[in-house]
């Protein structure tokens, strides 16, 4: 198969201040004709760098030093950002990561998509462009095109606003697509669409794919074949079913072992636990004035929910976004009042406690949240955020930061990080403070929302490993909510899966797992990315 686009010796330098003095390093890669290649490595090794320097979209004060990028015979590395300009979209497309910062709050869904034909296709009648727009969107099978081209992306799921992405990314049939993360963010069934959506586009228009991803889930699904990238640097490449069966380089064997397996662990016979905390009955609905409307719009976030978490165990909720499951997750720790229910724990209810009450009762049940970074006050040291509790429980300065440089310690994290800021640590580092933090009180229960689903594989295996440990040491309860069955089947003894703000399905992870009783569990079951690849290299 010939060679599209090839990658030679590329080695781009990084700022003197910046934590290494490279982001590729004499790099070589080639993207042939007609295939999928995806790109696999953890932050940091240089994966969106790649693609950024085929772009032409390197940040500032980040060069290429080195080597060359020849599409189409012509080096990339050379052309004027004028020349790039006729290139990007035309010949080379991208779907970023992240659709929602890559739309224009502003502008419609339709107008966006036109743009790329006025610009590069001016010769259009607007006639023409607005038949090839709707097109475009029933390509990418967006399930009512003509409503769609006249929404805002806010007014658009996830999923949908992915599609989109594609779809402007494909618009001018660029010979090269770079997709770098688009299904990160995204729940497992829709991951699964938009995955099975560009393996048919590749097929059927014969489009080059660079697919960047950090999943070997994905690989699995998508992979002709695989890259791995490590520092900045090309650590293995093969055909797809090599790597991902025989990977030749101890980094890939590493990545690939990080995976959580698929395969909850049997059951051990253990005594009943007392329950420690008991939700009846919780309903929580959310109404959205609107400033035109004569009537509140309502969303059911939570209804008639009802669970039992027993003494030192860990309860596994699991959904897809909109299930319902973080706003459960914070009717337990009252940030949100139920409008109805009862939660019951050491004797109390705590949907009816009010403010002093419930300030006594909120050290037994801590929160970790999902994203340490906007978790975390990004002007005070890491030591004061961990200490705060402490302090407001007026415990003295010195000895609540003498207990933090315990608690570090004991996540693994060093004592003398307590005087560093949030923004000098990186995402695994940052979670650990978040533990740290919720520890701090010494609660019974950890409520974790979506822990892990922001980190690499391997950082992910690291925490979760940690809350295994702290679970065992404290003997802490634990309420673990996630999209990935993946983790759910390696830290939780029971599963409760929500859909539409109700619980469709319960019972001992294993048993949810084997023998799912709801066409929901089953769908969500089938749709991991990579399950036929874990379960036949088991």
């Amino acid at each position: 198969m010939s060679v599209l686009l090839s990658i030679n010796h590329l080695s781009v330098a990084l700022p003197q201040d910046a934590d290494r003095p490279w982001a590729l390093r004499d790099l070589s890669l080639d993207l042939r004709y007609n295939e999928i290649l995806c790109v696999v490595g953890e932050s940091g090794s240089g994966k969106s760098m790649t693609a950024s320097a085929i772009m032409g979209l390197l940040p500032e004060r980040v060069q290429p030093t080195q080597g060359s990028i020849t599409f189409e015979g012509r080096d990339l590395l050379q052309l004027t950002q004028e020349e790039l300009r006729q290139w990007r979209g035309a010949r080379i497309g991208m779907i970023f990561q992240d659709p929602m910062t890559a739309l224009n709050p502003l502008h419609r869904v339709g107008d966006q998509i036109a743009e790329m034909f006025l610009i590069h296709r001016p010769k259009l009648t607007r006639q023409d462009v607005d038949a090839r727009v709707l097109r475009l969107l029933e390509d990418v099978h967006i399930p009512d095109p003509t409503a769609t081209v006249r929404a805002y992306p806010h007014q658009l799921s996830g999923g949908q606003r992915q599609r989109v992405m594609i779809a402007m990314a494909l618009a001018l049939e660029p010979l090269v697509l770079i997709a770098d993360e688009p299904t990160t963010a995204l729940d497992v069934t829709t991951q699964a669409q938009i995955l099975r959506l560009i393996r048919e586009l590749q097929q059927r228009r014969g489009t080059s794919v660079l697919f960047i991803t950090h999943d070997f889930g994905v690989v699995a699904d998508i992979a002709d074949r695989v890259a791995v990238m490590r520092h900045g640097e090309l650590v293995e490449q093969g055909p797809a079913a090599q790597v991902l069966y025989a990977p030749r380089h101890e980094y890939t064997r590493s990545l690939i072992a990080a995976v959580p397996s698929l395969h909850p662990a049997l059951p051990r016979p253990t005594q009943e636990q007392p329950a420690l905390l008991t939700l009846k009955n919780i309903n929580k609905t959310f109404r959205e004035p609107g400033l035109f409307r004569r009537r509140q719009r309502q969303v059911a976030a939570v209804q008639d929910v009802s669970l039992t978490l027993p003494q030192g165990s860990t309860l596994g909720i699991v959904g897809e976004s909109g299930s319902g499951k973080s706003t459960l997750a914070r009717c337990i720790v009252r940030l949100y009042q139920p409008d109805s229910g009862e939660i019951h724990f050491d004797g109390h209810d705590l949907a009816q406690l009010k403010s002093r009450a419930l300030r006594e009762q909120s050290r037994d049940i801590q929160m970790v949240f999902q994203d340490p970074f906007a978790s975390l006050n990004p002007r005070q040291t890491v030591g004061e955020i961990a200490a705060k509790g402490l302090l407001i429980r007026g415990v003295p300065r010195a000895q609540a930061l003498e207990k933090v440089k315990a608690l570090f310690a004991l996540v693994g994290l060093d004592a003398g990080a307590i005087h560093r800021y949030p923004h000098e640590f990186s995402g695994g580092q940052r979670q650990r403070i978040g533990l740290a933090r919720a520890l701090a009180v010494e609660p019974k229960i950890l409520v974790a929302d979506e822990p892990v689903s922001a980190l690499d594989v391997s950082v992910q295996a690291q925490v979760l490993a940690l809350l295994a440990d702290l679970r065992q040491r404290l003997g802490l309860s634990l309420i673990f909510i996630t999209h990935d069955l993946r983790v759910a089947a390696q830290v939780c003894d029971r599963i409760i899966v929500m859909k539409s703000g109700k619980i469709v399905e319960q019972g001992p992870t294993y048993q949810v797992y084997q023998q799912p009783q709801h066409a929901y569990t089953r769908q969500l079951l089938e749709a991991i990315p990579g399950r036929e690849w874990q379960v036949s290299a088991a």
